[in-house]
């Protein structure tokens, strides 16, 4: 790539040619303030005039967000002129900001707050009349407060660009402007995924996952035999919270956490990807055998599910039928495991810790149950975790490893570990796919040819002389090629893998936030590493299991031979299997 001399605080520099000014002094070593650039850098709107500086021979000051560096350039960071303007712009977003700090989800992760330290911001410095705001709670999932908005347009862009969707756009004009659904609309009533990609970008407490800690808690103080079961993605990345860094595998000190906050028994929901597997790859080669409709595609991500309801209906024939594996592990907790524990289903409490906001909607959704009972009662993010375990004084960093319970859904493959990642369902099904159609198992085990985090990958699996052709896909606006061609009748897949949000649940709406102004001991380019770094700890803890196919899992096998019966029989259908609504009406509540 092609370089440029600049002068940034009278010393010369050599930076890619085509970088922002604000991109270019953060490789350099200088940190301008920014509160509108996000995840990868970018910067589309130049809305929050922090990061402003001066530019020699340029009119005025220059946003150098989006301000390009050129050949020469002379840059000027420190400047009192650069540092007031910065400041000045920041007390006029305080001066419409609802400051209840303590109170605030994002104490601690707030970009405005930080910012505000960084320049100096001067209290009450601008004082009058703030903007009309609402407060929308009414989704499961997603609370939107524009009393905390600073109208950066990161969601806008977000929901865009990474989605294709674009549910989020500014709204009026003036003082009176907000971000928001069209005519200010709650998520309830709009075409949301509620994936909760916004929120992941959100530098303020605007948007916020709605929690469920009081529902746990009261489900506690009732005595309810309270379950809790964590997924794959949720080790990956629990330990950011405390201060690890990224990538660093954290499994036994969240089950010892889990231990200590005092759950009745602590599952991993890999049994339950375990038992999608069994369930999905089965329904994959009735549909292959027997003329079914294909590509069959995977309904493991509910975001992905809300998006197909909203925009591609016509193809719920093509989904497969099977439910998440949170919600199968939990309609197993309430049938198999209740009856062989003589517990009443009513007096079980099952909690999920998830990766992914839209997984608070899922629960609610219709054909999530059975005989009246929810399949899974509560739905906690990382974050949320994160939350139970700082106000229950427990030290993460004394914590000893521990392991699962292992009391009938105990014990799990690396199959259900890779379930995290994008391409993770698919290989795990390969996995077992291959199994059936040869007789014996894959000697590689592994099929890396589906790996990888681009946004649509694909590849031809030649397993015992049958050739299938398979897609991965993560986020919406990846996914609408694969989606495009079936509706075309131009797809040559017979399985498709496809996951609510880009590179999978290690990048899930629930996650701990990526913003490095909190993360200085991590490496320049983790805006670019992240979502590998995190990949990396499933893959690395598939490689170190004994048992690596699902349906090899014992306490799988004694599922099928005591309850069950085989995949796809009519109790698996029952506890298994579910619908979905081509009407696409909105569920927040039962």
């Amino acid at each position: 790539m092609a370089m440029v001399n600049i002068k940034i605080e009278g010393r010369s520099y050599q930076v890619e040619e085509g970088l922002t000014i604000l991109e270019a002094a953060r490789k350099c070593g200088y940190k301008i303030p920014s509160l509108c650039a996000y995840m990868d850098g970018r910067c589309s709107k130049a809305s929050c005039r922090v990061c402003l500086v001066e530019v020699k021979g340029a009119r005025g000051l220059v946003a150098s967000c989006v301000y390009p560096v050129s050949e020469g350039m002379e840059i000027t960071i420190s400047s009192q002129k650069a540092i007031e303007a910065r400041r000045t712009s920041v007390e006029l977003l305080l001066s419409n900001h609802h400051k209840n700090c303590l109170q605030c989800d994002k104490n601690g992760r707030c970009e405005l707050l930080e910012v505000s330290k960084m320049v100096g911001a001067r209290e009450g410095k601008f004082i009058g009349e703030m903007s009309p705001t609402t407060y929308d709670e009414v989704a499961p999932s997603i609370i939107r407060d524009t009393s905390k908005c600073i109208l950066c347009g990161r969601c806008v862009e977000t929901c865009r660009e990474l989605q294709g969707i674009g549910i989020l756009s500014f709204q009026k004009r003036g003082f009176k402007t907000y971000v928001g659904p069209t005519e200010n609309r709650s998520f309830a009533n709009s075409p949301c995924m509620q994936c909760g990609q916004c929120v992941l970008v959100c530098p303020t407490g605007a948007l916020m996952e709605k929690s469920e800690i009081g529902k746990v808690d009261k489900a506690m103080k009732e005595g309810k035999y309270v379950i809790v079961q964590t997924a794959p993605a949720v080790r990956a990345a629990i330990g950011e919270e405390f201060g690890d860094r990224i990538g660093t595998p954290a499994t036994g000190k969240m089950v010892a956490a889990l231990h200590r906050l005092g759950f009745y028994r602590v599952f991993d929901v890999n049994f339950g990807a375990d038992l999608t597997i069994m369930e999905e790859a089965t329904e994959l080669l009735h549909r292959i055998k027997n003329g079914g409709v294909l590509p069959q595609i995977t309904s493991c991500s509910p975001g992905w599910i809300n998006y197909m309801e909203y925009f591609y209906s016509d193809l719920i024939p093509n989904v497969s039928t099977c439910k998440s594996p949170h919600q199968m592990q939990g309609a197993i907790i309430k049938s198999y495991y209740a009856e062989n524990h003589g517990i009443d289903p009513k007096d079980l409490f099952v909690v999920s810790i998830m990766p992914c906001t839209a997984k608070k909607y899922e629960k609610e959704r219709p054909g999530q149950g059975h005989d009246g009972i929810n399949d899974v009662d509560a739905v906690l993010t990382t974050r949320e975790l994160a939350r139970m375990i700082k106000r229950s004084g427990i030290d993460w960093k004394h914590l000893p490893d521990e392991e699962f319970d292992d009391d009938l859904i105990g014990s799990y493959s690396g199959a259900g570990v890779i379930f995290g990642v994008t391409g993770g369902v698919m290989e795990a099904a390969l996995r077992t796919a291959y199994k059936v159609l040869t007789g014996h198992e894959h000697d590689l085990i592994s099929f890396k040819e589906v790996r990888g985090l681009q946004g649509v990958r694909d590849a031809e699996i030649d397993i015992n002389g049958t050739k299938i052709k398979v897609a991965m896909a993560s986020g919406m606006k990846s996914a609408k090629v694969l989606l495009d061609q079936i509706r075309d009748g131009k797809s040559p897949y017979a399985f498709i893998e496809i996951m609510g949000c880009p590179g999978g649940c290690v990048n899930g709406g629930g996650q701990p936030y990526v913003k490095p102004m909190f993360l200085p001991n991590e490496d320049d380019d983790i805006l670019y590493t992240y979502r590998q770094k995190r990949a990396s700890v499933l893959y690395s803890e598939d490689e170190r299991q004994k048992i690596r196919q699902s349906h090899n899992n014992p306490d799988i096998i004694k599922l099928y031979k005591d309850y069950l019966g085989e995949p796809c029989s009519e109790k698996a259908e029952e506890l298994l299997h579910t619908f979905y609504n081509a009407n696409r009406e909105r569920y927040p509540h039962k």
